[in-house]
């Protein structure tokens, strides 16, 4: 289902919890809601559609992947990037982002895996990722 955008910082800021198996209709409804805005949007997480838990999905050279609890557990190669968001009102803002990413996350199965990312992919999954944490850009 659809949902709408959450563009209240103070939910937005705030950490996400662990995502579980009672959590994969969040999943679906947030595919959707990407699918919705895929001309204006590579990526989104859970808290965008007012739900805190730890949920991303993402342009994966062009096909959506759901993480379930993704953890970045490495990065090189940092740069300074621009990026908007639709959850945030107003240009888009500078931040530091990392080339190439190894992202530790769990699959619709909650089986855990470990995938790398590198350019625009790795820069949407940081992107979300920070969604996550609470952290805006």
């Amino acid at each position: 289902m659809i949902k709408e955008l959450v563009h209240d910082p103070i939910f937005l800021g705030q950490k996400s919890e662990n995502a579980t198996s009672e959590d994969l209709d969040t999943a679906k409804d947030l595919l959707d809601t990407l699918n919705a805005y895929k001309d204006t949007c590579v990526g989104m997480a859970a808290n965008m559609i007012g739900v805190k838990k730890r949920i991303i999905c993402f342009d994966n050279d062009g096909k959506y992947m759901i993480m379930f609890n993704p953890e970045i557990i490495k990065f090189s190669k940092p740069y300074e990037a621009e990026e908007s968001c639709l959850s945030l009102l107003g240009s888009p803002r500078k931040t530091k982002r990392y080339k190439k990413i190894r992202v530790q996350y769990h699959t619709a199965d909650f089986k855990l895996r470990t995938k790398t990312f590198e350019g625009w992919t790795a820069q949407i999954v940081q992107h979300e990722i920070d969604h996550c944490n609470g952290v805006l850009i």
